[in-house]
């Protein structure tokens, strides 16, 4: 019996993901995967190429993309080789594109296998990403599903970009959102949905503090369940 849990986090853009993964597993000393990073480094790749429109590329740029992501003291950095491209994946242009790239079939096939060669590799992780309690992970020990209201998540995207020096209009941020939310939910192949099992805890009004306890505490039950043994 493995002594280790696959926790998968799923939920829209801006409703606390990242964060709440990136701590979650920072106390249980697991592996952090962030799912969206690989789509925006294939995005990325595609602006870059000027490919955007071309499906066939744009899957072979999935299946052969290096793409390698390490998370050392409470960062992810996003590599394709050697070339570290970390600052370059939440840019206005990547945003308004990713679910683009995200929706077509050969893209998604392709990394899903990456992911599920990572969560293999790697037993006792948390993934984020849309699909990961459904497609990615539908036998995980842990299934949540986090939302906020589309204002909320509106300020949280543009507190990330000042940041990083760049002024985007709350206005243009939530028609970013909701462009996003539509193409993430409607999609074909493996789209944004909550799965039947998933617990959804709305992150609107509670503190990225609240948001991990609760998701511990989901954790702990799941450990229970399998009689294993875990630190928090």
């Amino acid at each position: 019996m493995s002594q280790k849990l696959i926790v998968a986090i799923d939920g829209p853009a801006g409703s606390g993901k990242s964060t709440s993964a990136q701590l979650v597993a920072q106390r249980l000393g697991y592996v952090y995967i962030d799912s969206g990073a690989m789509y925006r480094a294939v995005t990325f790749l595609a602006l870059k190429e000027n490919l955007l429109d071309n499906e066939k590329a744009l899957t072979t740029i999935a299946n052969n993309a290096d793409i390698q992501l390490d998370f050392i003291n409470g960062e992810t950095t996003v590599k394709i080789g050697k070339e570290d491209i970390t600052d370059e994946l939440r840019t206005i242009e990547v945003n308004q594109k990713v679910s683009d790239v995200s929706k077509i079939e050969g893209v998604r096939k392709a990394l899903v296998k990456k992911q599920k060669e990572m969560g293999k590799q790697n037993r006792g992780i948390v993934m984020e990403g849309r699909d990961i309690t459904t497609v990615v992970f539908p036998d995980a020990d842990v299934k949540i599903f986090l939302t906020a209201s589309i204002d909320e998540r509106a300020k949280r995207r543009a507190v990330e970009y000042e940041k990083k020096g760049t002024t985007v209009s709350l206005d243009e941020i939530k028609k970013n959102i909701q462009s996003r939310d539509n193409l993430d939910s409607t999609r074909s192949v493996s789209p944004l949905t909550k799965a039947p099992d998933a617990i959804e805890i709305d992150t609107s009004k509670v503190s990225i503090e609240e948001q991990v306890n609760l998701i511990l505490e989901q954790v702990k039950i799941a450990a229970d369940r399998k009689g294993i043994k875990i630190k928090i």
